[in-house]
């Protein structure tokens, strides 16, 4: 009986050396997208994909182009808002005027 390691002599993650035993590999791409801070990034997509009209920066995250002249805009991003500012957005001031004295008048009983 024969004792030991079946993979003796080889590594771990050691694989088939080279493109004739693993076949060739598919023909590439290689499309340049700008972004706004002028970053270039190049992924590569096989010969027949459709190629995207936008690609996330690695670098900032902001949307990147194929016109290096004219990259997409950056995201807005909004501020936070509390719950005030959106009750001041939908209604004026007389408005919450008339709201807290019909809510007052409630309380106190008058109504």
């Amino acid at each position: 009986m024969a004792g030991g390691n079946a993979i003796r002599g080889s590594r771990v993650g050691a694989g088939p050396m080279g493109e004739a035993e693993r076949g060739d590999s598919a023909p590439r791409l290689r499309v340049s997208f700008w972004c706004a801070n002028g970053h270039e990034t190049q992924p590569s997509f096989a010969s027949d994909a459709q190629v995207p009209v936008h690609w996330d920066c690695p670098r900032c995250g902001f949307p990147a182009g194929t016109d290096r002249e004219d990259p997409p805009d950056p995201p807005r991003t909004e501020p936070y808002k509390t719950h005030l500012a959106y009750v001041r957005e939908r209604r004026s001031e007389a408005d919450g005027e008339a709201i807290l004295a019909e809510a007052l008048a409630k309380l106190r009983g008058e109504i």
